[in-house]
């Protein structure tokens, strides 16, 4: 029974270090500070976009939020900030404005569909 245990320990230490190495992030890109430009998330080891599909102040807020970068001021859309690359990783995001994390939205599913990077989402926080 030792034995047992000391592998499903083992796999469980396995499971929280890929969790870890492979964890979402958020930046904000070609904006004039850290707190303002395109909405882009790496998911996968890979750098990509969200889509400006329903995209709002509430979600703009939790992309803020999670940034440390104060409150939502605009939520520009149509490649305010210039076209990204990459996957379209979110669209039909909604948000309710208390989430921790932009992926913990609601939204259709990672790359569920593939949007015109000419709608990639923005964001323009207070700091």
């Amino acid at each position: 029974m030792k034995g047992h245990l000391s592998t499903l320990v083992l796999w469980l230490l396995l499971l929280t270090i890929q969790d870890i190495a492979g964890a979402n992030q958020l930046r904000l890109a070609d904006g004039r500070s850290h707190c303002a430009g395109r909405v882009e998330v790496k998911h996968q080891d890979q750098w990509g976009t969200v889509c400006d599909t329903s995209w709002d102040m509430e979600d703009a807020e939790v992309v803020c939020k999670q940034l440390g970068c104060g409150s939502a001021v605009s939520a520009p859309g149509r490649a305010h900030f210039g076209e990204g690359s990459g996957p379209t990783w979110l669209i039909l995001v909604d948000c309710g404005g208390d989430e921790s994390a932009l992926w913990d939205c609601n939204h259709v599913g990672w790359a569920a569909f593939q949007c015109s990077h000419s709608l990639d989402t923005g964001v323009i926080c207070s700091d």
